[in-house]
């Protein structure tokens, strides 16, 4: 069985969907908790594995845009505009 080769922008680009699906799903935890008893506050592993899962989405997001940024300026149809 042949190994596809995934290019820099489609493993990138994987890596800021599976971080969302993360935030969602820490997202979804929360809401459960609050919606169980509103005034009782979620345990520091609920609400740490919902930060740990929005800053790897912002930095999936980050490395995502300057991978794009690098390849655009690098690609030949943006060369041959300058």
């Amino acid at each position: 069985m042949k190994e596809k080769k995934v290019s820099a922008e489609a493993h990138a680009l994987e890596r800021v969907v599976t971080a969302a699906r993360e935030v969602q799903a820490a997202s979804l935890r929360l809401e459960a908790h609050y919606a169980g008893d509103p005034h009782e506050q979620p345990s520091t592993l609920a609400l740490a594995r919902f930060a740990a899962a929005m800053q790897e989405l912002k930095d999936a997001r980050e490395a995502f845009d300057a991978l794009l940024e690098k390849t655009d300026l690098t690609s030949p149809r943006r060369q041959s505009h300058e």
